[in-house]
């Protein structure tokens, strides 16, 4: 049975990992609309990870006992001056993420909840990856500048972007 601290901090994870999918699908409209077919599909494809997310959380307040809400939500930006601002953007939103997450974990030891806690791993491992990935993605981005070549073939390349990030090493390795 989650307390109420618990189903509380949760739900408002549940909300901000809505809003992350929100972002990520925002983002894949600008990109579509400018052209940009590869950062599109990665945008779309990160936005459905969101919402898996946001889904994963939900089942497991209501599995716990708790009930899961489903609020409003804010509205994400919509329009961005370059491709470079949006993963500068998307990086900064991944650290907040990050930030929500591991003060959700906090709260699960204060709460003594370590089912919660335990939980809550997967999500510690699956921030560092994200992470990661936007940092990864905007290195790439600020190496292209403003060539336009670069650009399409960044664009092209986007998909098939795999980055090893720490979370994922094997520690017997």
């Amino acid at each position: 049975m989650l307390s109420k601290t618990i189903e509380q901090a949760l739900n408002k994870q549940i909300r901000i990992e809505a809003e992350s999918s929100q972002v990520y699908l925002a983002m894949a409209v600008w990109a579509e609309v400018k052209g940009l077919e590869g950062i599109s599909n990665f945008m779309y494809d990160q936005s459905d990870e969101e919402r898996e997310h946001m889904l994963k959380l939900i089942k497991f307040v209501n599995e716990r006992g708790g009930h899961a809400l489903i609020s409003e939500l804010s509205a994400p930006s919509i329009s961005f001056t370059s491709f470079k601002e949006m993963f500068e953007l998307l990086l900064k939103h991944e650290i907040f993420v990050s930030e929500s997450i591991n003060e959700l974990v906090h709260t699960s030891l204060q709460e003594r909840d370590y089912a919660t806690h335990n939980f809550l791993q997967w999500y510690v491992s699956e921030q560092i990856e994200e992470e990661a990935v936007a940092r990864t993605i905007l290195d790439k981005v600020n190496m292209i500048g403003d060539d336009k070549g670069g650009l399409y073939l960044f664009d092209r390349d986007i998909q098939q972007l795999t980055v090893n990030s720490a979370a994922g090493l094997d520690p017997q390795v």
